[in-house]
């Protein structure tokens, strides 16, 4: 009985991105989302998230890249929570209170190889990326930019926007569950930072099973 090897039917990772697929599945007519005037359900959020994750994936993003977001509490950075561990690659949400100086130092630590920025926020990643080295060795992340569903700022044709990614999605890549199962409970799924501390800012790894006890664990709390 020692040798029973684990596959799909006696052993499943625990991952939180389980939990956007039941809720899809469990709660079709059900709100997900309420920002400002957008209202998603949970099929559409769990379609957002997976066709973001097939165009991570167009842009050769894989298991154990960095994608760092620079954004407040708005849609994006939920559907961002479960659309880059789709990818395998780990999250890194950075605190949106802090200064050039040290969003540089986690850029310079974590290297990303993209970044998300909302429209906010330009002007401090503009100052951000100065800070960084820039060579051939240590190349600045690929730069997204955040425009809200419900803003009118324009975005420039010339570069790569959130919703445009939503929107080329391959259908073909997001329906397939396959591509986003996760293999292994104990990779990585975010990469957080200490901040106010005396030091400079100290990265902490999450691993997938982690997230997803601790997100049972608050409701139990709760």
């Amino acid at each position: 009985m020692d040798n029973l090897a684990l596959f799909e039917a006696n052993n499943v990772p625990l991952t939180p991105i389980t939990f956007l697929k039941r809720a899809s599945e469990c709660y079709p007519n059900r709100t997900s989302i309420i920002y400002g005037q957008t209202r998603f359900t949970w099929p559409q959020t769990y379609d957002r998230c997976c066709r973001l994750a097939a165009s991570l994936l167009s842009l050769n993003i894989t298991r154990y890249d960095v994608v760092s977001i620079l954004a407040p509490n708005i849609p994006a950075m939920y559907e961002m929570h479960f659309a880059v561990p789709m990818t395998g690659a780990v999250l890194n949400p950075i605190n949106t209170r802090l200064d050039a100086k040290t969003i540089a130092i986690i850029l310079r630590h974590a290297q990303p190889k993209c970044l998300f920025v909302d429209y906010t926020f330009a002007p401090l990643i503009q100052e951000v990326l100065r800070l960084l080295p820039f060579d051939a060795s240590k190349l600045h992340p690929l730069i997204i930019s955040i425009i809200e569903i419900d803003s009118t700022t324009k975005r420039s044709s010339m570069e790569l926007d959130y919703e445009g990614l939503i929107r080329k999605g391959d259908l073909t890549l997001s329906s397939s569950a396959s591509l986003f199962r996760v293999h292994n409970e104990h990779d990585p799924i975010s990469l957080n930072y200490t901040s106010g501390t005396t030091s400079e800012p100290k990265g902490v790894v999450i691993s997938h099973r982690g997230a997803y006890l601790t997100a049972l664990s608050s409701i139990l709390g709760w």
